[in-house]
């Protein structure tokens, strides 16, 4: 009794444990956000950007270096001859130690415009950032709406195979009532053989489809999951949505990216000319040596002026080279600003049509439904065959799935739009 009892809470423990899991959309979105590589790549992209502004901070703070140097010769270095046979030697051993601090006070702007170029590195990256999740939610949405479409398609079919039971039934009874010939009760059986095919195809693209969502969003690829959308009824027309794309544009990620380039290739064209410009410093130093056996210090102060004569020759032409480089940064802006708008007009035109088709597949279910009941009545009274019935059943099943799948695309090109307008 025992053991039975045991046996009994460890079956509990395994069908809980491996409970299905039911992901709401946002839940997708959000466990892709935090697991998926690209993701994680950008932000490491981040943290790189921000070391190497810390680092062109440095750049303020005083250059410091030490040197050091001991020695000891195998004879003296120093010989001096008196002359009537007299001379003396010295210095076989010796000790140098030195500090120097140098102050940069001018450098022709090149720390500056390097803070600051380094500055626009990290909100470049942060925008790339924004532009990685964009793909990433877009992808999570296509799976996740591909999972919704067939689950659809599935109830389809189970409705679909309902209906050819029912026919079948009546089929069976008119055969046996010598109503009808046997052919009639053949071509259902070959229908309904041909819906449980199409039903395990669905059945292993299904799970597929949940793999491969699993995978995404950061879950073990054999995961027992199911998402909880499905394909309802229509949706009101997404006129709230919509944006002009001339003030939209702003709000885009693609369009900061735009000027940050404007802003870095103006930046490093003033580095350029800053290059060619003379740099100031001033500076503190401390020396000691120790030599024939006596020591010696001295500190001092010191100012320099480093002009670059011989970098001028080259240099003229490293500047226009950057500022031509800033001139097409600058075009590309508005160029690429034109672009974006075409693009955001596109994605509404796409948005709309796939409302319009949406429309128009929930028309044609509805009329397919019609059709199909009027054919059955008309079989049942014998004015058609079994054949224009299940061509009727067939359409009615080819609305169905178009619906559903227009359900899809039009959430689909819903993100589409919210990405293109920067929301």
């Amino acid at each position: 009794m025992k053991r039975n009892i045991l046996l009994s809470l460890m079956l509990s423990v395994a069908v809980f444990g491996h409970s299905q899991q039911i992901l709401t959309l946002q839940q997708c979105r959000d466990m892709a956000i935090a697991n998926n590589i690209a993701v994680r790549s950008s932000n490491n992209s981040i943290e790189q950007a921000k070391q190497q502004q810390k680092e062109a901070f440095t750049n303020y703070f005083p250059q410091v270096s030490a040197t050091g140097m001991t020695f000891r010769s195998n004879k003296d270095m120093v010989n001096v001859d008196l002359g009537g046979g007299m001379a003396f030697s010295m210095l076989d051993k010796g000790t140098f130690a030195g500090v120097t601090a140098i102050q940069p006070v001018f450098a022709g702007g090149q720390i500056v415009n390097g803070n600051k170029l380094a500055k626009v590195g990290v909100e470049v990256s942060e925008l790339q950032r924004e532009q990685t999740e964009k793909e990433v939610l877009l992808t999570v949405e296509k799976y996740y709406w591909q999972i919704v479409s067939l689950k659809n398609k599935q109830k389809t079919v189970e409705k679909v195979s309902e209906m050819l039971n029912s026919i079948a039934k009546d089929a069976q009874v008119a055969v046996d009532a010598g109503l009808s010939l046997n052919n009639d009760l053949l071509q259902v059986k070959i229908k309904q053989n041909e819906v449980e095919s199409n039903s395990i195809k669905l059945n292993n693209g299904l799970a597929l489809s949940k793999m491969v969502l699993a995978q995404y969003i950061g879950l073990d690829e054999n995961a027992d999951i199911d998402v909880e959308g499905a394909a309802e009824e229509l949706p009101e027309y997404p006129v709230s949505l919509k944006q002009d794309a001339n003030s939209a544009v702003e709000n885009t990620p693609e369009y900061h990216l735009l000027q940050k380039n404007v802003q870095a290739t103006n930046l490093q064209h003033k580095m350029e000319v800053g290059k060619n410009l003379p740099t100031v410093g001033i500076g503190a130093g401390y020396n000691y040596s120790r030599l024939m056996g006596k020591d010696n210090d001295f500190g001092l102060v010191f100012a320099s002026v480093s002009v670059p004569i011989s970098s001028w020759w080259g240099g003229s032409h490293a500047i226009k080279r950057k500022k031509l480089a800033a001139e097409n940064a600058k075009a590309q802006l508005e160029d690429n600003s034109q672009l974006l708008k075409i693009r955001i007009q596109k994605s509404w035109n796409d948005l709309d049509d796939a409302y319009k088709q949406l429309l128009i597949a929930q028309k044609s279910i509805e009329q397919s439904e019609e059709n199909l009941r009027v054919n059955r009545n008309q079989y049942q009274s014998g004015t058609i065959n079994m054949s224009d019935l299940l061509q009727a059943e067939t359409l009615y099943q080819d609305c169905c799935d178009k619906y559903t799948d227009a359900y899809s695309q039009y959430h689909i090109k819903i993100i589409e739009y919210k990405q293109s307008i920067g929301i």
